[in-house]
């Protein structure tokens, strides 16, 4: 358990996580199909104050889980040896890409770090520091360089903004070009879809609502 924390155990619900947070100015409860259910606690805020605050909203608390479970009832949950594994390949795989694809455009970054994580496909922090899913080692190419250089073009625009989209248009449409020249047929229907599209960010407006058919294990 980690400093900071307080693990209270419900006789339904199981472990629920007290979690202290100096940024936050109230409390919250978040209920996560795999990571469980915490409590957020302003640091001032006593225990006792926040496991009262959980007992008043318990029937909400087991409700919701209710529905999780019905929601992925047919998702398939991979086992601990399965997510070693895909964390072996990714450390395997995933820095020398990113290597490639940073020396390729011209990016300078500190260091990266496979991560486990349900929210996100990748991160990048103000220092330099890049985190990738392992589960992009099961996405096609096309779609693992999308997410690599994402993270790199947000190492020069750390926003979403017009001058990020510009750069990820640029370095995606050049990669996708690459990966066709290759012979990839994944990568050459993309690129069709891209040239039909009217979207403002085509290459990131296919790529991202194709990305969204697979979901973080």
């Amino acid at each position: 358990m980690a400093r900071g924390e307080k693990i209270y155990m419900d006789p339904e619900i199981g472990e629920v996580t007290f979690r202290k947070s100096v940024r936050s100015s109230r409390m919250s409860i978040r209920v996560h199909p795999v990571k469980g259910v915490s409590v957020t606690v302003p640091y001032v805020v006593p225990y006792a104050a926040a496991t009262l605050f959980f007992q008043a909203r318990r029937d909400w608390v087991i409700e919701t889980i209710a529905k999780q479970k019905e929601k992925f009832k047919d998702v398939y949950v991979p086992t601990d040896a399965e997510v070693e594994a895909l964390r072996k390949q990714a450390k395997k795989e995933l820095p020398p890409r990113m290597l490639m694809l940073a020396n390729r455009y011209d990016f300078l970054y500190n260091k990266v770090t496979i991560k486990h994580n349900a929210t996100n496909w990748g991160s990048c922090s103000a220092k330099g520091n890049i985190n990738l899913n392992l589960n992009i080692v099961r996405l096609p190419r096309v779609l693992q360089d999308y997410v690599l250089l994402h993270e790199l073009c947000h190492l020069r625009h750390h926003d979403h903004g017009h001058g990020f989209h510009l750069l990820l248009e640029h370095v995606c449409t050049d990669n996708l070009l690459k990966l066709v020249d290759e012979g990839d047929q994944f990568a050459l229907d993309l690129a069709r879809r891209i040239a039909a599209s009217k979207a403002k960010y085509p290459v990131d407006y296919v790529l991202t609502k194709e990305i969204k058919n697979y979901r973080l294990v």
